[in-house]
């Protein structure tokens, strides 16, 4: 019961956010406040990484842990699947932290409240909006049609919009001091560690959520 009324927690605050992915592209300028760039990181996609079960291991090493170390150091295999290489990286340090109670469930559930706002439209969806990672904490919007999301003045006007809706909302006002927190805070609310934006085709930017 404690799961399901998270999630929609999660669904009920996505309903405030989502639509706003309708009509947000249009905008030209950005409100929320920007952050030093640091310069992109070189990252290669990777396959899925096999550990013979006979390895022998360190003493006080588990399988477990040897995987993660592995993964970690393949880096970020969405890139180059569902995105191409970021062209630029930012370094976000948000003002708030993450709720307890927010966990892999909440985050798929603000998610697909904001997917569900999309697709309750007369007319197709402008872009895709899911999670990736262990734990769901990595947002990733893909445009789908072309001319959509191509700059990153266009990726941070989606950004801006989603920061005034944000701070609208109580949730918002309630666990931030919304005159100066952004989007980004909302995501670290949420638990959200990255989110990447991308045209779906040679643009993409990602901002890590500190």
């Amino acid at each position: 019961m404690r799961a399901l009324g998270i999630f929609r927690r999660g669904l009920c605050l996505a309903a405030l956010c989502g639509g706003v992915l309708l009509t947000a592209f249009p905008i030209g300028s950005s409100l929320a406040q920007e952050t030093q760039t640091g310069a992109p990181a070189i990252e290669t996609p990777s396959t899925d990484i096999i550990i013979d079960p006979d390895l022998i291991l360190p003493e006080g090493t588990s399988i477990e842990d040897m995987a993660q170390q592995a993964d970690e150091e393949v880096g970020d295999h969405h890139e180059g699947y569902y995105y191409p290489k970021p062209e630029t990286v930012e370094h976000y340090p948000s003002r708030v932290v993450t709720l307890p109670d927010s966990d892999e469930i909440r985050r798929q559930g603000f998610v697909i409240g904001m997917a569900r706002q999309q697709l309750a439209a007369q007319y197709a969806p402008d872009y895709a909006i899911f999670t990736k990672g262990d734990h769901s904490q990595k947002l990733i919007i893909v445009a789908l049609h072309d001319g959509s999301l191509d700059t990153l003045y266009r990726a941070r006007a989606l950004f801006a919009t989603l920061t005034l809706v944000a701070r609208s909302t109580p949730f918002f006002q309630k666990n931030t001091q919304p005159e100066e927190a952004t989007f980004f805070d909302l995501l670290k609310l949420l638990g959200f560690t990255q989110v990447t934006i991308s045209d779906g085709r040679d643009f993409a930017h990602q901002v890590i959520i500190n």
